[in-house]
């Protein structure tokens, strides 16, 4: 049995202005699993995060969600996991995913950043590629049809159309949760990617 997930990590920048944004997806869903655990997030400036603390099956779990912003991610999730003494292997990074359209999320372990400046620097922080992801589709603005540069497309917030589906794509992902802390990772799997036919 793989080792279950002890620390969340959702991905986003601090402030009001990026609140709403695409690249912030993970944050929102880091809100949600917090409601879920029953946890409310507080500053915890020595973590450079805000952190939940909440409780599955009898362990200990923490959400957090980095004050740095997106490309210093790495700053919070080194410090948590260290101080933690937890292995990649129990960490789950929340983020957004160019690469697949609205509505679809996928869970994977280990694999590159694909240029995501949050998860480059969390691998960097860890010396290892070897934690969780929760991809949140936000789509690429080429697919969409949309002159936007990615850069600008990410800071953006979605349009209706798409945040329907971003947040169908987030409940599916809550739902998950139990499995995940309980380190059933085949069963998150196939409950995840079998509603991916949007």
């Amino acid at each position: 049995m793989k080792p279950a997930i002890r620390l969340i990590i959702g991905l986003g920048n601090p402030g009001p202005e990026y609140e709403t944004t695409r690249h912030n997806a993970g944050f929102w869903l880091a809100d949600h699993m917090a409601d879920d655990l029953h946890a409310s997030f507080s500053l915890e400036k020595n973590f450079a995060a805000w952190v939940a603390k909440g409780r599955a099956e009898g362990e200990a779990v923490m959400l957090a969600k980095p004050t740095t912003f997106m490309n210093r991610s790495g700053q919070a999730a080194g410090a948590l996991m260290r101080f933690y003494k937890l292995t990649p292997a129990q960490v789950l990074v929340l983020h957004d995913e160019l690469d697949l359209p609205p509505g679809q999320v996928k869970l994977k372990q280990g694999g590159g950043h694909a240029g995501h400046n949050g998860l480059r620097d969390i691998q960097s922080a860890f010396s290892s590629p070897d934690f969780w992801r929760l991809r949140i589709g936000i789509g690429h603005p080429r697919a969409l049809g949309l002159a936007q540069q990615v850069a600008a497309f990410v800071l953006n917030p979605p349009r209706r159309e798409e945040l329907g589906l971003i947040e169908q794509a987030i409940e599916r992902s809550r739902a998950v949760l139990p499995a995940l802390l309980r380190g059933d990772y085949e069963q998150a799997m196939q409950q995840l990617h079998g509603g991916n036919s949007a």
